[in-house]
């Protein structure tokens, strides 16, 4: 089995290598003045297992792009199956048409992806309707989770959580993490008016004496602006909670999410999938568990 780095999954990729004992090497890539890129494969993938690691974001196209160009080239030189590890993969939110005329991003991609590779590991794939990789690729799709990693940090750096889902779409990772460290946990309301506007209503269930004194812990699997769990955070302030901290899987961080979290007193902290200032939770190991050879 031979593992490759592409250009965002490097930071991962070293590390899933020495833990599964197996080899590594760098994807060459490179970038012809007019945007075109330029994709080498370095080492011998005659007769061998690839698995390409690659996490999507910041220029998402181009890392599609760069995998698909991997992909085709790893089964030209006569690889024996290609895999594909996305720590972060792009593209799941528009699982419907909302409107008339929309593409559904999560099939198109998915159908792209089914016809280069044999298999793809997903960490905390971000789906609604759809509730099974194996709905959306033709090929083996797996999902992993973070969640025991994410409970494993509270448990050991945070006393006294109260676990927050900021909305109904954060439930799922919010109630694993809380149930598995055994605490309590409240899941609250959202309306979304925009990318960027949102109006966070408390469930009727939250008992409000249990938040005082806590340390309310925010869990959700993406952090993207910032806005939802800063529109959380002020609710619970008028309730008496005053220390937050808010753990996300993956950090895309955009438009000075962590400036705005930071002015808010919300401390941060993400895991890896995303390599950023607040990755301080590692999913190497929880990759290396599948993909030993």
């Amino acid at each position: 089995m031979l593992i490759i780095g592409c250009s965002k999954g490097r930071h991962i990729a070293q590390k899933v290598a020495k833990k599964a004992k197996t080899s590594y090497s760098e994807l060459g890539v490179n970038k012809f003045p007019d945007g075109e890129i330029k994709v080498r494969i370095i080492a011998n993938v005659s007769n061998k297992t690839v698995v390409l690691i690659q996490s999507f974001y910041e220029n998402v196209n181009d890392c599609i792009i760069e995998v698909i160009f991997a992909a085709k080239t790893a089964r030209d030189l006569n690889a024996k199956k290609i895999f594909l590890v996305a720590p972060y993969f792009p593209y799941l939110r528009q699982d419907k048409r909302f409107n008339s005329g929309e593409c559904i991003s999560i099939e198109a991609i998915a159908d792209i992806i089914s016809k280069y590779f044999d298999g793809i590991y997903i960490i905390d794939p971000h789906l609604h309707r759809q509730k099974s990789l194996s709905n959306l690729f033709s090929i083996k799709a797996e999902k992993l989770t973070a969640n025991p990693l994410i409970a494993e940090y509270i448990q050991k750096n945070i006393k006294n959580p109260l676990i927050v889902g900021p909305d109904w779409e954060s439930y799922k990772w919010a109630r694993h993490v809380a149930e598995e460290i055994k605490c309590s946990y409240a899941i609250l309301e959202k309306k979304r008016y925009s990318g960027r506007k949102v109006k966070v209503t408390l469930n009727k269930k939250i008992d409000m004496k249990g938040i005082k004194g806590k340390n309310i812990v925010f869990v959700d699997d993406i952090i993207s602006t910032g806005n939802t769990i800063l529109e959380t955070a002020k609710k619970l302030r008028k309730l008496g909670a005053k220390k937050f901290i808010c753990i996300g899987i993956h950090g895309i961080l955009v438009e000075n999410a962590l400036q705005k979290l930071k002015k808010a007193n919300i401390n941060l902290i993400t895991t890896n999938t995303i390599q950023n200032k607040t990755s301080k939770i590692d999913v190497s190991g929880l990759v290396a568990k599948y993909v030993k050879p």
